[in-house]
């Protein structure tokens, strides 16, 4: 896809972050905006910001971890603006750090709900959609430079990303084979200034751990807190945006924010084709 001027671009998790960079840089290319994010009253706020700078939006609070959210977003999208061309499966959250066996079914529920239920949704709802049209499209699935590594730590999170890529890798390979017009991209970021690390904020009520649930050790605080600090000295959701459409003009399947992130895959690799023990 070379041309974006008023073509339709829907972008979950818009409202902060990685997602409200995408938005900003698709009212740049003079896209129409459907974004969406369950946090009604920041995407309210960036709906009247985008919107101040003269693009066309649309602001739909969606759920992703829910399929009827995901459809009414899809037809309120139809109904607008008729049709879409840009889908940026991009809302996710971080979960909560521990060791892997000490995660409740909360957690696992949570993360598994958003991250990846929220990427299934959104390609069960609008790639049919998008074969209808028969017309150019792309979709960018946002996983993580962890769901391409291994390693200890974040245990749920990396389960979450590593099946985004496996699911994006497929829904490409599978699209090509009936020659459909719509491009894959699976975007890998490391480090971002985001607020991936408060996505407590967002935890439903039903899946909040009780408060008898053992608090995070000393070793694991203090991972969380070198985390936060990388985070927040991150590369701006903006600079993803610029690599993410750079991607997207060139087909470029795989998008590392990060190009010395690729030693840590290349390990990983290499620890599969020698049979080596992941450490």
């Amino acid at each position: 896809m070379q041309e974006f001027k008023d073509k339709v671009a829907v972008i979950t998790g818009a409202a902060s972050g990685i997602g409200r960079g995408l938005a900003e840089w698709c009212a740049q290319e003079g896209m129409k905006l459907v974004l969406a994010d369950i946090e009604g009253k920041n995407l309210a706020q960036t709906a009247l910001e985008l919107k101040n700078t003269g693009a066309t939006v649309l602001a739909v609070q969606t759920d992703i971890s829910q399929a009827a959210d995901v459809e009414a977003l899809a037809q309120k999208t139809l109904d607008t603006f008729g049709a879409v061309h840009l889908l940026f499966n991009n809302a996710g959250v971080a979960g909560a750090a521990a060791p892997i066996w000490e995660n409740t079914l909360a957690d696992w529920e949570w993360v598994l709900n958003v991250n990846l239920w929220g990427t299934i949704h959104g390609i069960r709802t609008f790639v049919p959609i998008m074969l209808r049209q028969d017309t150019e499209c792309h979709i960018v699935n946002t996983a993580s430079i962890a769901g391409l590594i291994s390693g200890a730590g974040l245990g749920v999170y990396k389960v979450s990303k590593h099946s985004i890529v496996s699911l994006s890798e497929t829904l490409s390979c599978e699209l090509a084979e009936i020659n459909a017009k719509i491009k894959v991209s699976v975007l890998c970021p490391v480090w971002v200034n985001t607020q991936i690390m408060h996505s407590e904020r967002n935890r439903p009520i039903e899946l909040k751990n009780a408060p008898t649930h053992p608090q995070m050790t000393r070793e694991v605080k203090s991972q969380v807190l070198a985390m936060s600090r990388a985070v927040r000295q991150g590369i701006s959701p903006q600079e993803v945006a610029e690599r993410v459409f750079d991607a997207i003009r060139n087909e470029n399947f795989y998008i590392l924010t990060h190009p010395e992130s690729k030693s840590s895959v290349q390990k990983r690799m290499e620890d599969i084709l020698q049979e080596r023990n992941p450490v």
